[in-house]
């Protein structure tokens, strides 16, 4: 038999990897995630890294490294915007961690992808109204009445709204 996680183990695994990934910016720490996968802490790191080749601690730190340098290519928000959006507390943890995995600071990594001619950065009030993610529907807000515009039908602005007129 191989060494490695058994295949249940790996499902039960795996909905602590996407708990990672969807709660990235968030203050995760090894219980939450042992908590998502069902499992122990201790026998969470274990199947976590005979899964994933790493631990739990540094694919959460992966996960937030490339959306920080998605960030840095594409908004025109500071690195300590940046590094408070992705889910670190401390800018020296951030930079630090940043430059281990990419080889380059922040800023370095922002200055570089614009020597190479990357598109101009967004606005960060506009990126972050496009990314915020939509309030959750709940029976209340929700409504499977059609808008009073729904009922019309469509006519073209050329043709005339009066009966008859072709």
């Amino acid at each position: 038999m191989t060494r490695g996680t058994p295949r249940p183990a790996v499902a039960y695994v795996r909905r602590a990897r996407d708990l990672i990934d969807r709660d990235y910016a968030e203050p995760l720490d090894l219980d939450a995630m042992a908590a998502a996968a069902g499992f122990s802490r201790f026998h969470f790191a274990r199947a976590f890294r005979a899964a994933y080749g790493e631990t739990p601690a540094a694919y959460l730190t992966r996960r937030r490294v490339e959306r920080a340098k998605d960030l840095l290519r594409s908004a025109n928000l500071t690195v300590t915007e940046i590094c408070h959006l992705v889910g670190f507390t401390s800018l020296g943890s951030f930079s630090s961690r940043f430059t281990e995995l990419v080889g380059l600071s922040p800023t370095a990594y922002r200055d570089e992808h614009v020597r190479r001619g990357g598109p101009p950065p967004i606005p960060g009030c506009v990126l972050m109204s496009w990314t915020r993610p939509p309030a959750p529907r709940t029976p209340d807000t929700a409504s499977t009445e059609k808008p009073p515009d729904a009922e019309r039908s469509y006519r073209s602005p050329d043709r005339s709204t009066e009966e008859g007129t072709p």
